[in-house]
């Protein structure tokens, strides 16, 4: 239980990283993310004037934010789930989520970096919100590898969990009833046959 507190710890700072990563990408788009030129009025995305990057930066963020959320608070209820099985969708979830949500950032990260490194001096000569592009990639960047951090607690998790599935000890009271109802029924009363019944063999019961 010790090992699993220390595992929540760790996922709830990953989480909190997360939280702030994707607020820096989000926020630095829809702050600084879209400039005009001086002869026009229109304000286009600053990743080489293709508002797709721009949207999928800031859906993702969004998104992502929302999602962490989420599983915090998941991470806060976990400890109140009794039956194992439970924990373990709870944790198969959270290890898909996690590797869903460090793709996303991959594909963004790749796809803003292209835009950015497409873009021309012409459409924004005065370099205005380049800082905010640049933190966008960067933070990117960095959310791969914590939600990949996530993943990878949570995989640790779930083999904890599974191995307490394989040492629950099964039940014995069915099988002793089982032996004594049998018993019962072929009058058995000599101890050796008995013995032979619970340990399964009941060639004896059927001449």
């Amino acid at each position: 239980m010790r090992g699993r507190n220390n595992e929540f710890l760790e996922e709830k700072e990953v989480g909190g990283r997360i939280s702030v990563f994707s607020i820096v990408v989000f926020g630095s788009i829809v702050n600084e993310g879209y400039v005009n030129r001086l002869d026009e009025t229109q304000e286009h995305c600053i990743f080489n004037r293709n508002r797709n990057a721009c949207n999928y930066g800031i859906t993702v963020g969004v998104l992502a934010f929302l999602s962490c959320l989420l599983y915090l608070a998941l991470d806060a209820y976990f400890p109140q789930i009794s039956s194992v099985k439970d924990r373990k969708k709870a944790v198969l979830s959270d290890i898909g989520v996690s590797a869903f949500w460090a793709f996303l950032w991959f594909v963004g990260f790749c796809f803003l970096t292209n835009q950015w490194q497409a873009s021309k001096e012409v459409d924004n000569p005065m370099n205005e919100g380049g800082d905010a592009a640049r933190a966008a990639i960067t933070f990117s960047f960095f959310s791969i590898f914590t939600w990949v951090s996530t993943a990878a607690i949570m995989l640790g998790v779930s083999l904890e969990t599974f191995n307490m599935i394989l040492e629950k000890p099964a039940p014995q009271a069915s099988s002793s009833l089982y032996v004594r109802g049998l018993s019962h029924h072929f009058h058995l009363t000599d101890t050796k046959q008995r013995r032979e019944l619970q340990a399964g063999d009941y060639t004896h019961l059927f001449p």
